[in-house]
Order: structure tokens, then sequence, then C-alpha cells
């Protein structure tokens, strides 16, 4: 039996289907090389905008011709979607579909199998879908999820729906992980939560003796450093109201990566607000500057939102102030997109699209500017690199700054952090030589 995984969506999505696909290896499946040759396909969903879920619906009326061929193909649909559909609206749009279920529930992945007739051997399994073997994508770095779900319910998010309440997996299972993937020769592990700073241990007894912090998320990374091996330590996403003096602290734990990803969603404290975001625009500017005094030189990253119900053009021109003064190397912004099931869905949708997109593209000009500015001071100067690709002589990563990296090489340096010197210092990759 063969199974082929579709993944929309981000990191935390990734990392689930990594878990499931370790669930199935555990069963005795095997990878295909594509839908066309699997007897299950499992559609790992995104709910963040509705453009997301409409091509999971497009792609399972293309799945269900492969049905015509193989009669015993199992077309599933997991995460976000399933979670979030709690009237059972998306489910009736999707008859195509043999299974549909949230992730938290691929745990009874097997027991729904066998009902639809599928032969599976027994086995033990976790009860928890974190505790998971995961397959990993490479042998170099990797996705640890550390936490799952919120309790924040902002007000234009989909995520404590569709996955639930806050849960936090034992920092034994963590610690235990990593430790797995530095005798592998991992280098880079990329730590996974909503509120990721707010992690709670279940089992704070496991803590080292040794370790200085109480904050619980400050003693894991702490943990977490002490492992011989690993290089590269990065996490996302934080939550501002629980950057902590201690959190803070970390930052310059010597295998932090010399990056933060630090969500502000808006710059204007009424629609801060009507968010329900949980600080203010002086409180999230007083933690920048924190960091920046506790780690000079950090490269910052955020999300923001343009065009939130009730947003003026005043309420704008506070967030992209506050831009500038946060002075970010990169903003994944987006154009508000109503979400059915939040808060925010009842709000009156206000901003039109043509006000949006041109907000849009203020952050945009203003980010590219920064970034480029900033990005001038790598122009002859040696860095590292963690090779992630190579291509017929030209290979690809990131720095310890988390840009985007191009350099001369060959695929011998897949998978390893070498020198390179700056050539090129452009606005959204840095080009140069390897240094021998």
């Amino acid at each position: 039996m063969k199974f082929h995984i579709i993944t929309y969506g981000c990191q935390m999505n990734k990392s689930d289907s990594e878990r499931i696909a370790g669930l199935l290896r555990e069963l005795g499946w095997e990878e295909a090389s594509g839908a066309e040759t699997a007897d299950l396909i499992i559609l790992n969903t995104c709910s963040v905008r509705q453009s997301a879920e409409n091509r999971v619906f497009g792609e399972v009326n293309n799945l269900v011709e492969l049905k015509k061929t193989n009669p015993r193909l199992v077309v599933a649909i997991t995460g976000c979607m399933p979670g979030r559909d709690k009237n059972n609206q998306m489910r009736k749009k999707l008859p195509g579909a043999d299974l549909f279920f949230p992730i938290i529930d691929v745990i009874h992945l097997p027991e729904m199998l066998q009902a639809l007739g599928v032969v599976l051997p027994q086995k033990n399994l976790p009860q928890d879908y974190l505790d998971f073997a995961p397959q990993y994508t490479n042998n170099f770095q990797a996705f640890i999820p550390i936490q799952t779900g919120c309790n924040n319910f902002c007000t234009y998010c989909v995520v404590p729906y569709s996955r639930g309440r806050e849960r936090n997996r034992s920092v034994k299972s963590i610690v235990e992980e990593v430790k797995k993937l530095a005798e592998k020769g991992y280098l880079e592990i990329t730590l996974l939560g909503q509120t990721i700073n707010n992690y709670q241990a279940p089992d704070p007894e496991n803590f080292s003796s040794l370790n200085p912090f109480k904050n619980h998320f400050a003693a894991l990374l702490w943990e977490l450093n002490q492992i011989e091996g690993i290089k590269w330590i990065h996490y996302t996403a934080a939550d501002p109201q629980y950057m902590s003096d201690e959190v803070i602290a970390t930052l310059i734990l010597p295998k932090q990566v010399n990056y933060l990803h630090l969500p502000v969603q808006a710059g204007s404290n009424a629609v801060l607000a009507k968010m329900n975001r949980k600080y203010t625009r002086e409180n999230y500017l007083e933690i920048i500057t924190k960091i920046k005094k506790t780690r000079p030189g950090i490269a910052l990253g955020t999300d923001i939102i343009v065009g939130f119900p009730g947003e003026t053009a005043e309420d704008f021109t506070q967030t992209a102030d506050l831009f500038r003064q946060a002075d970010f190397d990169i903003s994944y912004n987006a154009k508000y997109s109503p979400r059915s099931g939040t808060p925010a869905f009842k709000m009156a949708d206000d901003v039109l699209l043509e006000e949006k997109e041109r907000r849009w593209w203020v952050l945009q000009n203003l980010m590219e500017e920064i970034v480029l500015r900033k990005n001038q001071i790598f122009s002859n100067q040696e860095i590292e690199v963690l090779v992630e690709k190579c291509n017929n002589g030209l290979c690809s990563g990131h720095n310890n700054e988390m840009k985007f990296v191009q350099l001369n090489g060959d695929e011998t340096l897949v998978g390893k952090i070498v020198k390179m010197k700056v050539d090129e210092a452009g606005m959204w990759v840095l080009r140069g030589k390897l240094v021998i």
C-alpha cells in the first residue's frame, strides 16, 4: 500500500505531515511517487484564507477522477478545515472525500482505515500525534512542534477553532527528539507553536537542576542549547504579550539564530484592541527596544494585517510608523480576509479592496527600502551559511539572520554550514563565493 500527502499552509502543517508520514511508515506503508500511484491520499489543509480552502475543494474534485482507475483509493482530508467545520458545511461540499477529520484525531487513522476495509498490522501507537516519529524532509534540519492550539482567540484567527485549545508537549519528549536528531548529524531545529513563548511544560520536573530560568519556554531553550551537535535553534511564532525579560535573555544563548519573528499585526491601539491582541503599540516598541539592547544587530520579522474592519487612514499611518521604528528586516503582510466562525466575521469588512492593496504596497515598499539598507552590512563580509540545495554549480541556503543566500558549489555542500564571502548584498538575496 502506498500513500501520498498534499500539504497546504504553514510550517506547523508541514510538520504535521511529517508525523503522518511517520505513522504510515510505521504501519508498513510506502510513499508513492505521486497521487496517481497512491492507495491513500491525504490532504493536510489550511484555513487561514478562503483561497486556501478553495484550492482543497478543487483538488478533491480532481482526485475523484483517480478513483475510476483505482477503486480502492482512499481520499482523506485533515488539518485546519475539518478542525473548524463545526456544522458539517464543508464536509457536505466534499462528497469525494472518504475521511474528514481534524489533525488531533490522526491518532485514530488506523481505525478509520480499517473501517473502510483496509487491513493493517496491530501496533501500539502514541496517544498524542505530536509524539509520532516523523519522516523528516531532509537529514540536517527539522521542525519540532512543542505546542499546538491556542487560547488567545484573536478576532480574525481560526486557529483556536481549527486546532483547539493550547496543548504543550512534554520537556522529556522534546529533548529526546532533539538528542536523537543531534546523534544523526542534524544541525538546525525550528521549534513550532502558535504562541510558542507561552510554552508551559506539563513535566517541569524534567528541567535540569542547573537550569537558570524559571520561565518554561526560556528553560526549554536553555536545555536544547546544551545538546551537542545542534548548531542553530530557531522558533516561531512568538507572541508579544509573552516576550518576558527571561525569554528575551535567551536570545544570547549560543545556538540561537540571530533572528526573531514577532508578529505585531497592527500599529494602532484601536485596531489591536479590535483584534483582541493583548498589548499596545507602546508595549510592542518597548519590547523591541529591549530585544535590540540584549542582542544588537538581531534581524527582526513580523506579520501585519492591513484593512482590518474599521482600520482608518490614521490607524494605518500608525502601523507604517511602527514599522519604521521597529526597522523590520522582513514582514509577511496580508490583506484582511474575513473567516467564517471568527468574531471579526461579524464586523463590517469596510475597507475597500483597492485601499487594502494600496496599504499593502506602502508596507511592501517600506520593507524593501529597509531590507536593502540593512543587507549592505553584509557586503564584503564572511558569513556562515547552511546550504540547503545545489543545482548546476549554484547552491542556496540561509545565514544566521535567516536571509536567503546563494553561492557557488556542488551537492557535497548540502547539509553543511560553510563560510561565504558576500560579493553582492541585494534586497532579497546575499550572493557570494565559498571560502575554502
